[in-house]
């Protein structure tokens, strides 16, 4: 399955994608990513653009890709790091994957301000430096954490419970699994149906990226 059209695509996100498809590594696509300022709201508002973790070295066995930077990424530069971000480590162990084995991106990599849900120009802005991420690290298995994220590979009416309960989909040769974002498991708490939903998909994950 091919990845949507990016909605309302424009001349900026025309030039990101024109950008990011020129970034020989990921160091390049990096150094280019930090410098945009395709969404003016974002740019102003920012402390750092959250280009993503990965791997030292070697393809990752996962790649995750979560929503936007909330405040603790912004501050870090570093995607996952606030309370969601333990959350997942977590998880990600207990299901037998090591973070610092798994690629951690997310679909827009400025923070919008007051965690908004990014708006449809800014997910469109930043699809082409995502669609380079998957590229250059072609991981077999890719997680959506969230509906943002699976709107972004499935399209914009995928409906998150539904496209979880079908299992994985096979997304441009990778396996593609739908799941909950750790910060729904947090709101509805421990004993949550979201928290016991993602662990048992991300144990899923593990088995699909051993195989």
């Amino acid at each position: 399955m091919a990845a949507p059209r990016p909605p309302r695509s424009d001349a900026a996100a025309e030039e990101v994608a024109r950008t990011a498809a020129a970034a020989p590594d990921w160091e390049s696509l990096a150094t280019s990513a930090r410098g945009c300022v395709a969404c003016p709201e974002l740019a102003a508002t920012r402390q750092h653009v959250v280009v993503g973790d990965v791997p030292v070295g070697g393809r990752p066995r996962v790649l995750v890709v979560g929503e936007a930077p909330g405040a603790t990424e912004d501050e870090t530069g570093r995607p996952f790091v606030g309370k969601s971000g333990a959350l997942l480590d977590q998880l990600l162990a207990e299901a037998g994957l090591d973070r610092a084995e798994v690629a951690v991106v997310n679909i827009v990599k400025c923070r919008p301000p007051g965690n908004r849900t990014p708006k449809a120009p800014e997910v469109a802005r930043c699809s082409g430096w995502l669609r380079r991420q998957v590229e250059l690290l072609d991981p077999p298995v890719v997680v959506a954490l969230g509906l943002s994220s699976a709107k972004w590979f499935l399209g914009p009416r995928t409906v998150l419970a539904r496209a979880r309960e079908g299992g994985p989909v096979a997304w441009e040769g990778r396996s593609l699994f739908v799941t909950y974002h750790p910060s729904a498991a947090i709101r509805f708490g421990p004993n949550g149906a979201p928290r016991a939903a993602l662990a048992a998909d991300l144990r899923l994950v593990a088995q699909a990226a051993a195989s």
